[in-house]
């Protein structure tokens, strides 16, 4: 067995309603003043809840300004008021997006480091403030990883910052949290996980101990995916969801995503396509285009998935691209890109940009080079 090095929280809480145990956690520390990052649309909710904080003489600086997925510019305009604050702790409450965002900050607002100059694996050199993760979607798994994603608008390209000084001190995960998540979100979020758990195990760096996450990710999302999709009160399937983004989100750590994430990028930077929906319109046709280099591994994915073992590996393989297809149509989600309008003449330079991720192109069990890149995104469009 291959050496493997897991980075994971100092403490990490799930179940229902274990908010309120965070909270209490926080009174009991000695922290005293809070960076709280979250969306405008849980503003109200996370002001009546971090309520008692301010109450216990803890000082707390609310910023709901991020609706979009973020950028250098957000985080230039974000870390100022951050260092103007003089937090001792910073808590993401919130996306994906937020998570990261949060993360990166709690790295840099007593660090001399350029964001540009920590982009890349292993760049960060420290963080001294208190981290807090809490997910209300269940989709990047961002609360339990060292990776976060800003796109770099000098060169309108996605970049990851991959440190284990991004892993929260403390990661709370209410699966109530995402009650009230709009369908068409938890649809994509719920695939972007999958993905997550996908990549993992179909990786050229697939580990036994990640194989544990990724499949039983990919067993719990697909069989509640559409569940909670159909009924955003339905929390037993909500509670599967955070388990299984949870799990996704374990794996990216130790072995990381491939070649649906890479190329993905491109249609969230130059498009400004969320980042779940861009995985879930490209992940049948990456699998197709892996399956004959992994057939083994993708036939255990498609029983993970729900599908009866078959006579072959391959026939079995294939009928996990089929319910992955299914699935998404069950969730209303588009599956070509010429549905969300992105322009077939777009798709050389998609697959120039997606090519030059090798940070996540090397994770995958098929080489693909542009042209290979160029195939599948015409069999996507």
């Amino acid at each position: 067995m291959e050496k493997i090095t897991f980075y994971q929280p100092q403490k990490l809480v799930f179940g229902k309603g274990c908010f309120y145990e965070f909270i209490q956690d926080l009174q009991e520390m000695k922290l005293k003043r809070l960076f709280v990052l979250t969306v405008p649309f849980l503003k109200n909710q996370v002001e009546q809840e971090l309520d008692s904080l301010a109450k216990s003489d803890i000082t707390i600086s609310l910023n709901s300004s991020l609706n979009t997925e973020p950028g250098f510019s957000h985080y230039h305009e974000l870390l100022e008021k951050a260092r103007a604050f003089q937090p001792d702790g910073v808590i993401g409450i919130g996306g994906g997006s937020v998570l990261d965002l949060s993360k990166i900050l709690a790295a840099m607002i007593n660090n001399n480091q350029k964001i540009e100059n920590v982009t890349g694996i292993g760049l960060l050199n420290k963080r001294t403030l208190f981290l807090a993760c809490l997910p209300t979607t269940s989709g990047t798994g961002s609360e339990v990883s060292p990776n976060a994603i800003l796109l770099d608008e000098s060169d309108n390209m996605k970049k990851g910052i991959i440190s284990p000084f991004l892993v929260p001190d403390y990661t709370c995960i209410d699966p109530l949290l995402t009650i009230g998540v709009p369908a068409d979100l938890t649809a994509s979020t719920g695939i972007d996980a999958l993905t997550h758990c996908l990549e993992a195990y179909t990786n050229r760096f697939a580990h036994q101990m990640v194989d544990l996450y990724a499949l039983e990710g990919i067993r719990l999302i697909s069989k509640n995916l559409v569940k909670a999709v159909n009924d955003g009160s339905d929390i037993e399937a909500k509670t599967a969801l955070s388990t299984g983004s949870m799990y996704g989100g374990l794996c990216l750590g130790p072995v990381n995503t491939a070649a649906v994430h890479a190329l993905s990028y491109p249609l969230g930077s130059q498009f400004k396509v969320p980042h779940g929906l861009a995985n879930a319109l490209l992940l049948p046709y990456v699998m197709e285009y892996n399956l004959p280099a992994a057939m083994e591994r993708y036939s255990q994915v498609a029983m993970a998935l729900g599908a009866e073992q078959k006579n072959t590996a391959e026939d079995t393989a294939y009928e996990g691209v089929a319910i992955v297809r299914n699935l998404m149509h069950q969730c209303g989600l588009p599956n070509k890109l010429s549905q969300i309008g992105i322009p077939v003449n777009a798709i050389p330079e998609m697959a120039l940009s997606a090519v030059k991720i090798q940070r996540l192109m090397k994770n995958n069990v098929r080489e693909i080079l542009v042209d290979d890149a160029i195939s599948i995104y015409e069999k996507a469009f």
